[in-house]
């Protein structure tokens, strides 16, 4: 396996390189390079959904293994500009987590937008466009997790499915994760058809690949076995996707 690590990004390169499936993981890490550093006021914030997708680094890594294939992870926290959102986008940069406002972006100005644009969320996505340029892969699946509890609500949900255009390959994904036990739903608990997998969209659409995005439940998204059992159970995208391939796409 092939690791290259800048400070906006890390590729993983595993096997050839050659699958079928390109991975991303735009809330990948926590992590707050310099110059840019935690505010005390925001320590609560630190290990939380508000900072980075818990576990979805991890079963990022686990299906490029499987798979042979390349991962595209960012390295910094969202909480600094959100990779997931156009680089217009009033959600960019937050400016509350939690029913508290978020110090660390507290009167950001445009000069520091900007700088943090250029530095973190540009290059990261520059990964991507050079990584699925070079690649036979015909899907580009990003991966993500979400909170066991939204507004004090628990959610019995275990695996999303999301898509825009790509109803059929979802479905086909869907079928598979059902059958062999998990609690799944497309489009939930967000919509692809929302803009909500804008990262994997943006770019499939520009080179003329497929684009989903799995959720899965951070509780769940942390544990090992679970990984273990979605990594095998979505070998049907990697099938699905290398029939593509060899039907032109």
């Amino acid at each position: 396996m092939q690791i290259r690590v800048e400070e906006a990004f890390e590729v993983v390169v595993a096997g050839a390189g050659d699958a079928p499936v390109l991975l991303s993981c735009e809330h990948a890490s926590e992590h707050m390079p310099p110059p840019w550093r935690w505010h005390p006021s925001d320590a609560m914030l630190k290990g939380t959904h508000w900072a980075y997708d818990l576990g979805a680094a991890e079963l990022t890594r686990d299906l490029a293994a499987s798979w042979g294939a390349t991962a595209v992870l960012a390295r910094f926290s969202r909480l600094l500009t959100d990779p997931n959102r156009p680089d217009d986008s009033p959600e960019l940069i937050r400016a509350r987590a939690g029913g508290q406002p978020v110090q660390l972006n507290a009167g950001v100005p445009e000069e520091e937008r900007a700088r943090r644009l250029e530095a973190l969320w540009r290059p990261y996505h520059a990964a991507i466009d050079e990584h699925l340029r070079g690649s036979p892969a015909t899907v580009l699946l990003a991966v993500h997790s979400f909170t066991p509890v939204y507004e004090g609500t628990p959610r019995h949900l275990e695996v999303g499915v999301l898509f825009d255009e790509e109803e059929a390959l979802a479905q086909r994904v869907h079928a598979a994760l059902c059958a062999d036990g998990f609690a799944v739903e497309l489009n939930e608990p967000y919509s692809g058809k929302q803009g909500l997998i804008y990262s994997a969209d943006l770019h499939a659409r520009a080179q003329g690949r497929r684009a989903l995005e799995i959720e899965v439940r951070q509780d769940l998204a942390v544990d090992d076995a679970f990984r273990a059992r979605l990594v095998s159970s979505l070998d049907v995208l990697l099938d699905a996707a290398r029939e593509m391939g060899a039907a032109g796409g």
